[in-house]
């Protein structure tokens, strides 16, 4: 992504954090603002990214059809190449471009030397999920809860 492109995505970004955090994780809408704000300012400190983040444009056609956000994390034990993000526009969901980000998130691991890559992905976001699983992604964890 280009550095003038930053300036568009990012609040997008953060806003849609937000919203997956309220719609699929029942984060409270003020907490969720909290702490997708804080977040992002964490890695995009000042709206530039942090040395770890990458963030490319999806292109079909030579236009925009979405992001992928990765960057190098050493989950626990394991470096790995993490997927922050894949998002593709609505008007071009279902033609494969979810499935190439992915695909291109995982060469980009190869080509640093990183043997993993991982994602955290929220409950009820179940189109993301038959993804993920059609591409081998195996759970690792699930977290469940309940209000009462």
């Amino acid at each position: 992504m280009r550095e003038d492109e930053y300036g568009e995505w990012l609040p997008r970004m953060r806003q849609s954090y937000a919203e997956d955090m309220i719609g699929n994780g029942g984060v409270s809408e003020e907490r969720a603002q909290a702490k997708a704000s804080d977040d992002i300012e964490r890695l995009f400190p000042g709206g530039q990214p942090s040395p770890d983040q990458i963030v490319f444009v999806i292109e079909a056609d030579d236009q925009p059809v979405g992001e992928l956000w990765v960057a190098e994390r050493d989950a626990d034990i394991v470096p790995s190449l993490w997927i922050y993000d894949v998002h593709v526009a609505e008007a071009y969901r279902g033609r494969g471009y979810g499935k190439a980000a992915m695909r291109y998130a995982e060469e980009e691991a190869r080509r640093r030397g990183v043997g993993d890559v991982a994602l955290m992905v929220l409950g009820g976001n179940d189109v993301a999920r038959s993804l993920y699983r059609s591409l081998g992604y195996a759970e690792n964890a699930v977290f469940m809860s309940r209000h009462v």
